[in-house]
């Protein structure tokens, strides 16, 4: 009796391990944990501090020269003047008229305007036209482009949700501050900014940028912001300048009647 009861015993114990031995063969092996693809240390840093500067230059109330080079025009210098109260006027030269009129862009508590300036190729005082309301784009035909790293610009650099991809740059020669290399990362032909370099000092300065338009370089140190902005001229009826320059003057080879 005590004998047969052993050796159903051990039957039994044998038939455990073998079906416990089944299980293990035909459970499936656990799924590798899912890993991302890991994101350089530096990209985040660089679109956090890219953003807390621009946001220290939205705050940054100044008068500033700024050293212009384009292609196909001699250097010459722009004047930024962001106000206290958050008006703002950038003076372009050479940009109207096929190179001809100095020309100024100004937001004022009453309007965005297109102001002419006294110039090589008009030498009539300065006057300007209402392009639309202070927050209003300025028409793509009339537009010199490098007021948007002072303005609208900086409103896209510190957007999180912008599609940009930001990475540290090496600040180009004769420049201060520190420097971001912009991309967009959108495949959209309407690219919120210029891709390019951007510099700025802790303060919010911005010391250089450098973009499809051309090169902007901070030249001297920038004075104080006055309260507001003036325009160059009164207001007047009348056309903005554009930037093709001039039709020839009627005669045998302007094809007229």
């Amino acid at each position: 009796m005590h004998a047969h009861l052993r050796a159903t015993r051990r039957l039994t114990g044998v038939l455990a391990l073998t079906l416990l031995a089944a299980c293990a063969t035909d459970s499936p092996a656990p799924a590798p944990l899912a890993t991302a693809d890991p994101v350089p240390a530096g990209v985040d840093a660089a679109r956090d501090e890219l953003a807390a500067l621009a946001a220290a230059a939205q705050d940054r109330h100044l008068t500033a020269r700024y050293a212009f080079g384009t292609p196909d025009v001699p250097a010459r210098t722009v004047v930024v003047t962001s106000a206290n109260d958050g008006t703002w006027r950038v003076d372009v030269p050479a940009w109207g008229l096929g190179g001809t009129v100095d020309v100024s862009l100004a937001a004022t508590t009453d309007g965005l305007f297109q102001c002419a300036l006294p110039s090589p190729g008009r030498p009539e005082p300065a006057s300007c036209v209402r392009l639309g309301d202070p927050d209003d784009a300025v028409p793509r035909r009339l537009d010199p482009r490098v007021q948007h790293p002072f303005t609208d610009w900086l409103e896209v650099l510190t957007d999180r949700r912008a599609p940009l991809a930001v990475s540290p740059a090496t600040t180009p020669a004769g420049t201060t501050g520190r420097c971001y290399s912009v991309e967009s990362t959108s495949a959209s032909l309407n690219a919120p900014l210029d891709v390019g370099i951007y510099c700025y000092r802790p303060d919010g300065t911005p010391t250089a940028v450098r973009a499809d338009f051309g090169t902007l370089t901070l030249a001297g140190e920038p004075a104080p912001a006055p309260g507001t902005v003036q325009l160059a001229g009164p207001v007047v009826d009348g056309d903005p300048v554009g930037r093709a320059a001039p039709a020839p003057s009627d005669g045998p080879s302007a094809g007229t009647s």
